[in-house]
């Protein structure tokens, strides 16, 4: 068997070993306190969703890598933390899980490559390594752009129901929470903001420093604007729900000049399929046939 191999096969049962023996039981006192929690963030009836699989699992996962993380650093990466805030995963234990991804999937990686590949095997292993070792991090760029552009999307629906709330006779705060709870099927992200804000203002986090958080973990151009509407209108005292109604309609108008800007464009994307693979194709079947009956004839008077 070759080196290589024996290799990854010795990481890949050493790790499993390691996993295995550190993974931690689950105590009466967890149980209960999901239970007597689970209602109230609303998940009752539903154990397959989200909040209960990231509630639930996370910390019964990430044990094994958290120890093995603190054999080098007591704190997970500040920067890794902050960018799996953005991607919507904000338990310490998912840091720990992402990062045993990166140690665990190039060997899965790489032990998979030495049993497939027969020929160029040290090649293709050490691609491999580099790709399982990576593969996370474009996991997460793309998972913080899809949040990015679900909350982008979402909020002017969120500003007219938060105009609405308020205009029913609700608070700012009231009908955060009101929209945070109506908002939990047709946009979870979004619905998920307004309830931390609401559990951070719970907690005793000031109303601006709460709103200004949102922005931070949004990391959106049009959030930061309604933030600073809001902390704007809560300094000079401004009617709210006005002010809610224009800025949800800038955004809608925003957000149909996008889409005719990118409708414009394809216009200009459509030349280089056009004159690459259309036109010759076009071309050989037009011109084709006229090209060989004149061969032909030429032929004939050349003889």
């Amino acid at each position: 068997m070759p080196l290589h191999l024996m290799l990854g096969l010795c990481l890949f049962v050493m790790f499993l070993v390691v996993f295995f023996f550190m993974l931690p039981g689950s105590s009466a006192e967890s149980s209960r306190l999901e239970e007597v929690t689970r209602q109230a963030r609303g998940v009752e009836g539903r154990p397959n969703s989200k909040v209960w699989s990231s509630g639930l699992n996370a910390d019964f996962l990430a044990r094994p890598f958290t120890v093995f993380r603190k054999f080098f650093s007591p704190e997970p990466d500040p920067t890794l933390v902050r960018r799996l805030m953005l991607a919507g995963y904000r338990k310490p234990a998912h840091a720990d899980i992402f990062l045993g991804a990166r140690l665990a999937l190039p060997a899965l990686l790489g032990v998979s490559v030495a049993l497939i590949f027969k020929s160029n095997v040290l090649v293709f292993f050490m691609l491999a390594l580099v790709l399982g070792f990576f593969a996370p991090d474009f996991w997460l760029s793309h998972a913080i752009n899809k949040r990015r552009e679900r909350i982008r999307l979402s909020l002017p629906d969120g500003l007219d129901m938060l105009s609405i709330s308020m205009e029913a006779g609700l608070g700012l705060d009231q009908a955060i929470v009101r929209i945070g709870q109506e908002f939990r099927v047709s946009h979870p992200q979004l619905s998920e903001e307004l309830l931390q804000i609401n559990f951070e203002q719970r907690a005793g986090v000031q109303r601006i420093a709460a709103w200004k958080s949102f922005a931070d973990r949004a990391n959106i151009e049009s959030v930061r604007s309604f933030v600073a509407m809001l902390i704007q209108t809560d300094r000079f005292g401004t009617p709210i729900s006005k002010s809610l109604g224009n800025f949800s309609d800038a955004l809608r108008l925003q957000r149909r000049q996008q889409a005719e800007e990118k409708a414009a464009k394809t216009t200009i994307k459509l030349v280089p399929p056009l004159v690459f693979f259309i036109f010759p194709a076009v071309g050989v079947v037009t011109v084709g046939p006229a090209l060989i009956l004149v061969m032909k004839n030429i032929g004939h008077l050349v003889q």
